[in-house]
């Protein structure tokens, strides 16, 4: 082959790994051609200063990729979103890292029957221009067309150590372990490992290794730079790391660019018109497509002339059987607050079965919800739908949510964004029998 001539600032070995670099960097070289740089490569690999290859390894795209838990819902996986986002924005401190979106799909919540719920890549559900505006992301589809192919090099499941802390004192460490539980993933004919990967079954990995990890997300980040030399690397169980700086600065920059997609807002909006008589315009709500231009100040926003109920059944009421109340008790305090704010209209978000549902709207007439046909449900899916119910939520003049609900809790953010005044957004149910109802935490927003 004909090679490129040498810069006078490199020696030969130095000159076939630019060249290789190079034509990795560009994607346009024929594979035999890589198959002769490879080859050539190997006969000096061992000659090749480490800080050279290291300093290649820094300079190639890498990608970070991750996995909730799959029992946990929509919202807690837009949680750790935001720890993921975090992490990256540390490791592009040395390197040029990218976060591999992870597509949605097969949630516990997600139960509407005959819809085709698996590998939805965010942008159904977010805007992928907002989200990029804070952090470098893709869809797992872009990340198989530009690595070619779906292979992931590394998997790191994260697990809890199982000696738990120490002499009861906590400290950040993370240390390769023999895994805790057994793997979901197992090994084919051909030696990859095979797992759920969002649906995708063709994907395949190389390696998978379980770490114990006990700490912020950013403390991965050492041992991704300097342990770890793979181009594409999981984290499976990411929720296992803590957020870095829990509604700090950062934090808020990552929530505020978690814009739903413009359909989703749209269609909420279009529903709050015709059945809840509220506009932003009206409700004196001041909104940008560009996320960084939204600085609302506290009480700027009044909120459409409803009221705003998350109300959570199926196994909170089992699973929080003492903080969540029963619907003749939700109904009286629905009531009770439609008087004191005066408010003649009540919009509800639930998950209550249908023999429920008949039974709060006879005891709650007021009670207007979104309900989409089975052709919306296709087109929105489930998640969608959840997203309209917050947006909706969002812009009441009063809201009411479930306690320990991270699908009130995004609502809150929501409402903090926008600009509302903190009582009107803090505010949850209590069990009938609960004698101390404590009220969510104010997280204020921070610019």
């Amino acid at each position: 082959m004909d090679w490129p001539a040498r810069s006078p600032d490199l020696n030969p070995i130095e000159h076939i790994w630019d060249i290789m670099s190079r034509s990795i960097h560009q994607r346009h070289v024929a594979p035999q051609t890589v198959q002769e740089l490879a080859d050539a490569l190997d006969q000096v690999w061992e000659k090749i200063p480490q800080e050279t290859i290291r300093h290649l390894i820094r300079s190639m795209p890498r990608y970070l990729l991750y996995d909730v838990n799959p029992p946990e819902g929509f919202n807690l996986r837009r949680d750790v979103y935001i720890r993921m986002a975090s992490l990256v924005k540390t490791l592009r401190r040395h390197g040029d890292w990218v976060l591999v979106l992870p597509p949605w799909g097969r949630l516990y919540h997600w139960q509407s029957p005959d819809i085709h719920q698996t590998r939805i890549p965010w942008g159904e559900f977010f805007s992928l221009t907002s989200l990029q505006g804070n952090v470098p992301v893709i869809e797992y589809e872009e990340f198989i067309a530009e690595s070619g192919g779906p292979f992931i090099e590394q998997v790191l499941v994260l697990q809890n150590y199982a000696e738990g802390w120490t002499d009861g004192k906590w400290e950040e460490k993370v240390n390769e372990r023999p895994c805790v539980e057994r793997l979901m993933y197992s090994k084919d004919k051909q030696g990859y490992y095979r797992g759920w990967f969002w649906g995708y079954e063709e994907t395949r990995c190389v390696n998978v290794t379980c770490l114990s990890a006990q700490g912020h997300a950013s403390m991965l980040a050492p041992l991704l730079q300097n342990n770890i030399t793979s181009t594409s690397v999981m984290l499976d169980r990411a929720e296992t790391v803590l957020h870095d700086h829990y509604a700090g600065k950062d934090y808020w920059n990552t929530r505020r660019s978690m814009v739903f997609a413009k359909h989703l807002r749209l269609l909420g909006d279009e529903f709050r018109a015709k059945y809840l008589n509220s506009t932003d315009e009206q409700d004196q709500i001041v909104y940008n497509e560009d996320w960084t231009l939204i600085k609302n100040k506290l009480g700027s926003a009044r909120g459409g002339p409803y009221l705003g109920v998350h109300l959570r059944r199926k196994d909170f009421i089992w699973d929080h059987r003492e903080d969540v109340p029963s619907l003749k008790g939700a109904v009286k305090k629905i009531m009770s607050l439609m008087k004191k704010t005066k408010l003649d209209r009540v919009f509800v978000a639930t998950d209550a079965d249908d023999e429920e549902l008949a039974e709060l709207k006879r005891m709650l007439p007021e009670m207007t919800r979104f309900e989409p046909t089975w052709e919306d449900l296709e087109l929105l899916k489930d998640g969608g739908v959840a997203i309209i119910d917050q947006w909706i939520c969002a812009h009441a003049r009063f809201f009411i949510g479930t306690s320990v609900s991270t699908f009130s809790f995004r609502i809150h953010e929501e409402r903090e964004i926008l600009g509302f005044e903190p009582k009107t957004t803090y505010n949850r149910f209590c069990g009938d029998s609960e004698k101390e109802c404590e009220q969510p935490t104010h997280w204020k927003i921070v610019y």
